[in-house]
């Protein structure tokens, strides 16, 4: 019994000798640069729970909706879908800035016209109390016109960045457009928004309020 117990620990050192100098091999040198978000989970959104967010919209009369918000470390990246009808002339002061989100489309389905460019036109402070403010884009400023402005026509499969300060502005919608939004906040401005609540949200209709 002694021999076979010397056995079988010989086997195992032997065994785990050399798996232990494989994990001294690959552990991360301290003088290397370190993940900035250490030990973060992955996020999976799936195309089901957009397409509720996009019927949702559709239902209830919204524009944009926030789906997540995830820290990633230096920053928060927000995910949203938004939805736009028609409009056939731009809405007075409709120009929109943010001073420290930058935000980036995806279009999914429809067309428009965007207008982008960092002079704007009649600058107007943003009431701090926006629901937009405070959940998905900070503080920022309206206007009712960009100086040198340019003009895109944009439709599905398109991609649009937008860095924060420049002014963006749907001028006219044929039908709709319906894009993804990614919203980059390295101050850490807007709040975390996960799964679960993502999930209470949709269950129930949404708060009305800018």
């Amino acid at each position: 019994m002694k021999r076979m117990l010397f056995g079988v620990a010989a086997v195992l050192c032997l065994a785990i000798g050399p798996m232990a100098i494989a994990g001294e091999a690959v552990r991360i040198n301290p003088t290397d640069p370190q993940p900035t978000c250490a030990m973060c989970p992955g996020t999976y959104i799936p195309a089901a729970e957009l397409e509720r967010y996009t019927q949702k919209a559709i239902t209830e009369k919204l524009i944009d909706q926030q789906v997540r918000d995830i820290d990633i470390g230096k920053a928060r990246i927000g995910v949203g879908m938004v939805h736009r009808g028609r409009l056939e002339k731009p809405a007075p002061n409709s120009v929109a800035e943010h001073d420290q989100i930058s935000e980036i489309y995806h279009v999914i389905s429809g067309a428009a016209t965007l207008v982008l460019g960092p002079d704007i036109v009649n600058r107007q402070r943003r009431p701090s109390t926006m629901r937009t403010v405070v959940e998905f884009n900070g503080p920022g400023n309206n206007g009712s016109d960009v100086k040198d402005g340019v003009a895109y026509e944009i439709k599905a499969g398109d991609v649009v960045v937008i860095p924060a300060g420049t002014g963006h502005w749907f001028t006219k919608i044929e039908d709709h457009i319906d894009y993804l939004m990614l919203r980059i906040d390295p101050d850490k401005v807007t709040p975390l928004k996960g799964e679960a609540q993502s999930i209470e949200y949709l269950s129930k209709p949404a708060t009305r309020g800018e």
